[in-house]
């Protein structure tokens, strides 16, 4: 029989729980009635949070999250980032694509996703393991950049949606790259949040391992994708908001930023390993 825990309520992180919730529920409530380019995406993204969050903290209330076949501190920091992301992202492009100074719906609807932003971004902070702390793989830092690096790839693929890379091989070829990268970091995320994989060393050596070579493929893809899309072409005239060329460039930024989200992710694998030999060694 389920109990209830309120003091899961009124805990520093179920409280920041709560308020999140308040946030992306007025969120979507405001932005219901403007259709933008991009209004699906940010309505998917606030209600995806919303309806999560809420989960979280039903099940922590009557405490059935103990019971779940799954590491749910992996679950909660992992959707945590996530839902940073997703709502970040909502924040930046729901502005910028209805372009309207004088609508206060759309307004008021910006500010509470950038506040609920705010309190995701706290939640990762209330949750991630501190250094010395023994958790889970998703609650340290190269956990949340496997995150960080599925999300960053979700955008890349949205931008593909409608042009012709296969006609290029070398384009082809950076689609390759965004693709099995994409896989092993889900598939990481997958099994750690269903405790199918225990991080022992020489687990994390096989990661860095892998990591090395993501970052030698994203270095190819970061030289070839501008190199063969948006070289000699200048943003054509008339181009509307969020036009071909556009996203062009937004896969450029995001190749170059999980590129380095990679490198620092392969960074603290190292550092982590040298770390396990030496107290082993003592």
């Amino acid at each position: 029989m389920a109990t209830v825990d309120v003091k899961t309520l009124t805990a520093p992180v179920g409280i920041v729980r709560l308020l999140e919730v308040v946030f992306t529920c007025v969120t979507f409530s405001l932005a219901a009635s403007a259709t933008t380019a991009f209004w699906v995406w940010c309505m998917f993204s606030w209600g995806f949070c919303f309806s999560i969050t809420f989960l979280v903290l039903l099940l922590e209330l009557i405490r059935v999250h103990a019971k779940l076949p799954i590491s749910w501190t992996d679950f909660t920091t992992a959707f945590a980032m996530l839902a940073t992301l997703m709502v970040l992202a909502a924040s930046i492009i729901f502005p910028v694509s209805i372009n309207c100074s004088t609508c206060g719906r759309q307004i008021g609807a910006t500010i509470t996703s950038i506040l609920a932003f705010i309190l995701y971004a706290v939640e990762v902070g209330l949750t991630r393991a501190k250094t010395g702390e023994l958790s889970g793989f998703l609650s340290t830092v190269p956990g949340l950049l496997k995150v960080l690096e599925a999300f960053v790839a979700c955008i890349i693929f949205i931008c593909l949606g409608n042009i012709d890379y296969y006609v290029i091989p070398w384009l082809q070829w950076c689609v390759t790259v965004y693709s099995i990268c994409f896989i092993f970091t889900l598939l990481v995320i997958i099994l750690t949040i269903f405790r199918l994989l225990a991080l022992s060393a020489p687990l994390k050596k096989v990661l860095t391992c892998c990591n090395v070579l993501a970052v030698l493929m994203y270095m190819t893809a970061v030289v070839a994708w501008p190199l063969y899309s948006i070289r000699n072409t200048p943003r054509p005239s008339p181009c509307p908001r969020f036009c071909l060329w556009d996203n062009l460039v937004v896969i450029t930024f995001m190749t170059g930023f999980n590129l380095i989200a990679y490198i620092i992710d392969t960074v603290y694998l190292i550092r982590d390993i040298v770390v396990m030999s030496m107290s082993v060694s003592i």
